[in-house]
């Protein structure tokens, strides 16, 4: 269980280093994402074009987890959404950085894993990218 955590311990003890994530960054690299999220506001409008693999990000801060429409999650992220978990930019900045880490932690379940494979590179860039994504609601 504590190999797990590791990713989520290493963001929080990186974070104080990153008090002020740039949100301007996460969306310049939003394009790591693009070829599987897109950014799409409710009426229509495209913040983002990007691929239909992963749901779609446009208020995912405030946002229930597993919970955005005509999207089937996975298990774990299932056990998210069951347990109340809301995306918030620190939640999502720790996702980012280890997803199936982070959900194994968050969940309590060493078998829950995240359909997401992807990690961002470093905390400063996940925390950004968190930064961004609270921008766009």
């Amino acid at each position: 269980m504590f190999k797990q955590l590791l990713p989520i311990l290493a963001l929080a003890i990186a974070a104080p280093a990153f008090a002020d994530p740039d949100a301007h960054k996460g969306e310049e690299n939003f394009k790591k994402c693009k070829s599987c999220h897109s950014i799409i506001a409710p009426d229509g409008t495209e913040i983002q074009k990007g691929g239909k693999t992963g749901p779609n990000l446009f208020g995912v801060v405030g946002r229930a987890a597993a919970s955005a429409a005509d999207f089937k999650y996975g298990e774990g992220m299932l056990e998210l959404n069951a347990k109340g978990v809301v995306w918030d930019e620190a939640q999502i900045a720790a996702y980012l950085a280890d997803p199936t880490a982070w959900v194994k932690a968050t969940t309590g379940d060493d078998a829950a894993k995240s359909k997401m494979s992807f990690k961002l590179p470093d905390a400063e860039a996940a925390a950004d990218m968190a930064a961004y994504l609270a921008t766009v609601k």
